[in-house]
C-alpha cells in the first residue's frame, strides 16, 4: 500500500536594496523545481559582480538537485566576482552541508539584516505537481 503526501510548492520573492538582491525561497527545493528556479537564479547571477542572498529559512526540504542548484549559483556568482550568502537557521541544513563536504563552500548566516524588506520586485509561484512519497 502506498501513501501520498503533498509536498509544499516552491515559490520565491525577490527584493533589492543597494545592489543586493535577496531571494526568499519557500517550499521544497529539489528536482521538481530546479528548472524553473534555476533559470531565474541564472538570470540574477548573470551580471558583473552579482551580490545575491538566498534566504532558505522557509525551505523545509532540499535534495541533491537542490544542492546542485546552490553550487551552480555559487560558481556563477564567484566566476563574475560577486558574492553569495545563504540564510538558514536550520541545524539539519548545516548538517547536510557538512556531510556532503559543502560546509566550507557557502557562507551561511542565521539571519540577514543587510537589506530592508522593501517592496518585492517579483513574486513567483511556479506550477509544480505534488510529489508522491
Amino acid at each position: 500500500m502506498s501513501t501520498s503526501q503533498t509536498r509544499p510548492l516552491t515559490g520565491h520573492i525577490e527584493r533589492t536594496s543597494g545592489g543586493t538582491t535577496v531571494v526568499t525561497l519557500s517550499g521544497d527545493v529539489g528536482f521538481a523545481t530546479r528548472l524553473c528556479l534555476g533559470g531565474r537564479l541564472d538570470a540574477l547571477s548573470a551580471g558583473p559582480r552579482p551580490d545575491l542572498v538566498l534566504d532558505l529559512r522557509h525551505v523545509p526540504f532540499i535534495d541533491c538537485a537542490g544542492l546542485g542548484l546552490l553550487c551552480r549559483v555559487r560558481n556563477r556568482v564567484t566566476a563574475r566576482g560577486g558574492r553569495l550568502r545563504l540564510v538558514s537557521d536550520s541545524a539539519s541544513f548545516r548538517r547536510i552541508l557538512r556531510r556532503t563536504g559543502l560546509a566550507g563552500v557557502f557562507l551561511v548566516l542565521p539571519e540577514f539584516t543587510g537589506a530592508p524588506a522593501g517592496r518585492p520586485v517579483r513574486e513567483e509561484h511556479p506550477a509544480v505537481v505534488a510529489v508522491q512519497v
